[in-house]
């Protein structure tokens, strides 16, 4: 084999000419490259073949995998092309991604490693700023979506929000209940925001969804009832035992404050230890804590029609279809007249929003997947120790969760 050949080999390069290697006063090596007769002249954006402008800024750079432990760069001439699309651009190279001072394996190399690993030991690792990790995960990502159509045969998604950062920093989320996967994600949590992505739909792919699994915001079941005529919005279930574990916290926090402010000391002390009794199902209950609620039931009996009423509801998501509608017609009458004002204003908003409700029982969909997912991304977001931008974030967790992470060079 060649020595030119053997370089190819070593540093993976395609459709790519060796011209010579040297090395530096500073031991970097320098491998001059060009590309071959049919890569020559094309536009970077559409790959057309284009007439030539200039020779632009000359020769220039671009950073390559380590040779062991020393810096290593090809060197080539970047000339300008004029396209009738896109205009005056540099012509594109088959080593390197368009404005980019780095090799394909290189940034391929990196996008790998920070979405196994943070970016800190990335940068050190790669011997590159911090910031510069992040502007490749954009590149890549950016390429790995133009290649691909997330949006492809989506007929079950999931919509939530997920905080980033302090100060109410949200992304919205999309997920693909069918494939598991992270289809799309935008900074903010508003009205806008899920417009934005049913606009990138388009209208066709809007009709084809049959299902959306979501909690009970207006901001996401707004747009989805305006632009998708044929989907089915469901309730996540976890968002409704929610609220109804609301409701009971907040009767357990009036009784608290009222057994105290009457002076009853040890009834005050014994509902403040009663939370997590409260709280968990009544299969998960430890002996210590079935003696806790059965303390309450003989002291409060308010507090304990709370907690039937929590525990009751929890049924609906347990039972058959037909069983789950008759039994929650009969909790929507219980809670409008058990004289617990917590618990009212909860019926009042279940029967506003009964048709997600019900249609999150009859299609057994939850947010289950979303939810993992947002799992997922926030451990993503803590390796990486932060962003300064929405996008940095967004690229890498596209990179992790949408399947768009490029293997590592030459694998």
């Amino acid at each position: 084999m060649r020595r030119r050949s053997v370089w190819k080999k070593l540093l993976g390069l395609q459709r790519t000419v060796v011209e010579g290697i040297e090395v530096d006063d500073d031991a970097t090596v320098v491998i001059s490259v060009r590309p071959k007769a049919r890569d020559r002249d094309r536009c970077p954006h559409c790959r057309r073949r284009c007439p030539g402008y200039d020779w632009g800024e000359g020769r220039r750079r671009w950073r390559a995998l380590d040779l062991g432990t020393t810096f290593c760069y090809l060197e080539a001439w970047a000339p300008r092309v004029s396209c009738r699309r896109h205009g005056v651009v540099v012509a594109a190279v088959p080593w390197a991604r368009h404005d980019s001072s780095f090799t394909r394996a290189f940034e391929d190399q990196v996008a790998w490693l920070a979405v196994h690993t943070n970016k800190t030991a990335v940068a050190e690792l790669i011997r590159i700023a911090w910031r510069t990790v992040g502007w490749i995960c954009e590149r890549v990502t950016a390429e790995q979506q133009a290649g691909r159509d997330l949006f492809a045969g989506l007929k079950r998604i999931g919509i939530d929000e997920i905080s980033i950062r302090k100060g109410q920093r949200y992304l919205t989320v999309a997920v693909d209940h069918d494939s598991g996967r992270l289809v799309w994600a935008a900074a903010g949590r508003d009205k806008q925001t899920v417009t934005k992505f049913l606009d990138l739909l388009g209208e066709p792919r809007c009709h084809q969804l049959r299902l959306v699994s979501c909690d009970m915001a207006s901001w996401i079941t707004g747009p989805i009832a305006e632009r998708c005529p044929n989907a089915t919005v469901c309730h996540d279930p976890f968002h409704l035992v929610k609220l109804a574990t609301d409701a009971l916290d907040d009767v357990r926090r009036d009784v608290w404050n009222d057994a105290r402010r009457a002076g009853q000391k040890q009834l005050a002390a014994e509902l403040k230890g009663a939370r997590f009794a409260l709280w968990k199902n009544p299969s998960n209950l430890t002996e210590r804590q079935q003696l806790k609620l059965a303390r309450i039931q003989q002291l409060n009996q308010r507090l304990y029609r709370a907690y039937l009423l929590a525990q009751q509801l929890r049924q609906i998501y347990r039972v058959g279809l037909d069983d789950a509608i008759a039994l929650l017609d009969a909790w929507l009458k219980w809670a409008r007249r058990c004289r617990l004002e917590p618990f009212v204003k909860l019926a009042r908003t279940i029967t506003e929003q009964r048709p997600g409700t019900e249609a999150a029982v009859r299609h057994g969909l939850s947010n289950a997947r979303v939810e993992q997912v947002n799992t997922q991304l926030r451990l993503i977001v803590r390796r990486a120790f932060g962003f300064h931008s929405y996008q940095a974030a967004i690229s890498l967790a596209m990179l992790a969760l949408a399947g768009l992470c490029p293997s590592l060079p030459g694998r």
